[in-house]
């Protein structure tokens, strides 16, 4: 189980298809007789089936997507092997050996535009593997990706104060309707897709109007890459291929989601998840270790439950908390059900210790403790200096000239996203005794 995240592990499971699931219909069904035939296993590991006057067919690999994962508790859940194809850096490779050949043959204007958005966790991750400091990895990773042929490279911190900024606009909003909209307070941050998932399947409409409207920096940064920079570099969305490397392989569900999808354009927001040892393992291919590799600059666009009381004249006046880890999210929504939570916002990630330890990290080494590999990471991530968002003169340009306000419709489009309950199936036969 090394795959997705714990939120898509300790949900219910019964994987057991019972008789009730089955087609029962009686309806007459015309039956073709079957026809003989055998399967051969060819010298290169693939499958060929041969009939009875030795006629041979390549027998193709079984596919699914993720855009066929419905957030049951089904396949993604007890059995990570599936084969995702449109999530993988194989599918980044492809796009890749795609351009070179257009280019070879002399379509260049057919090449797609391809941009890497990496996120601050797996840069810290990496630096901890290969013993470098935050800035020469970010510096390293793009010249990596540069030499493969990716056009740009963005750190998305710039899109994490977008969504932390948006977060306060909402939060202030919340807090004045309190009095009169119930479900208000308290606002649940939705940077995780394995709480997103977890809250849908499991508490469904009753905690979803608790939970923030604001993208997450990784489908903000889609927002960023699919409309501001398209229109910047004279693209239309589907003539950009974004890619985004995450500390999670729930990010990659989070992407797939159709409330990201541009119908008109037929594109996705973000196109690709890596995780960060999905970067390594391309790393490892390519024979580069990125202690050894060549420097470029990036591009740019022009505990598990703490408490934090804000206190004005000695008297409370917001309680906020950080709840990670399954155990601790059980707790707040229990506060929330029993009409006893004292907090007015709560940041909430499934990992424990947060995104910095998320399932799609670089795994320790032989003999590394797991504990002094997350130390070392947490202790990377935090040596990067913080900024007020709020003081980033682009941020207040791309509010006025991309999206036309803090409070226009453009940026409820661009910045905010839905949430949807999962139903559950249920019949007589699939009740536990």
């Amino acid at each position: 189980m090394e795959g997705f995240s714990g939120a898509l592990q300790l949900t219910d499971l019964n994987d057991f298809i019972t008789p009730s699931q089955e087609c029962i219909k009686p309806v007459k069904i015309e039956r073709k007789p079957g026809k003989v035939g055998k399967i051969k296993i060819e010298d290169d590991g693939s499958y060929s089936s041969v009939t009875e006057s030795g006629e041979v067919t390549r027998l193709q690999k079984a596919q699914i997507t993720l855009n066929d994962c419905l957030a049951c508790s089904g396949c993604i859940t007890s059995a990570e092997s599936v084969l995702i194809t449109q999530q993988s850096q194989e599918e980044l490779y492809r796009v890749l050996q795609e351009n070179r050949h257009l280019q070879e043959t002399g379509k260049g204007d057919q090449i797609k535009t391809v941009v890497v958005s990496m996120s601050p966790q797996s840069r810290a991750s990496l630096a901890a593997k290969y013993k470098l400091t935050i800035i020469d990895c970010a510096r390293r990773i793009t010249g990596f990706f540069k030499r493969l042929g990716v056009h740009y490279v963005f750190d998305t911190t710039f899109a994490r104060n977008f969504s932390l900024i948006e977060s306060c606009h909402e939060f202030v909003k919340r807090y004045k309707d309190a009095e009169t909209e119930k479900t208000s307070i308290p606002m649940l941050a939705s940077a995780c897709p394995g709480w997103i998932c977890y809250a849908e399947k499991t508490h469904g409409s009753y905690i979803l109007p608790y939970i923030s409207t604001t993208k997450s920096p990784q489908q903000i940064m889609g927002s960023i890459v699919k409309d501001f920079l398209s229109g910047q570099i004279k693209k239309l969305p589907n003539q950009i291929y974004h890619v985004t490397v995450m500390p999670c392989y729930d990010k990659k569900l989070e992407a797939s989601r159709s409330d990201f999808y541009n119908d008109l354009y037929k594109t996705r927001d973000v196109d690709c998840v890596l995780s960060s040892g999905e970067v390594e393992k391309m790393l490892v291919k390519e024979g580069i270790s990125l202690a050894d590799s060549e420097e470029s600059e990036l591009d740019t666009l022009n505990q598990d439950f703490q408490e934090v009381t804000l206190e004005a004249n000695g008297k409370p006046v917001l309680k906020m908390a950080l709840a990670y880890g399954f155990r601790n999210i059980q707790n707040v929504v229990q506060k929330i059900k029993r009409g006893k939570c004292p907090y007015h916002f709560v940041e909430i990630m499934a990992c424990p210790s947060g995104c910095n330890n998320g399932g799609g990290q670089i795994r320790p080494e032989d003999g590394e403790n797991a504990r002094d590999r997350l130390a070392s990471v947490n202790e990377l991530y935090s040596s990067v200096h913080c900024i007020d968002p709020r003081t980033v003169q682009l941020i207040e340009i791309m509010y006025r000239d991309w999206l036309g306000g803090q409070n226009s419709g453009k940026t409820r489009q661009m910045l905010h996203t839905e949430y949807h309950a999962v139903e559950k199936m249920t019949n007589a036969l699939a009740i536990k005794w």
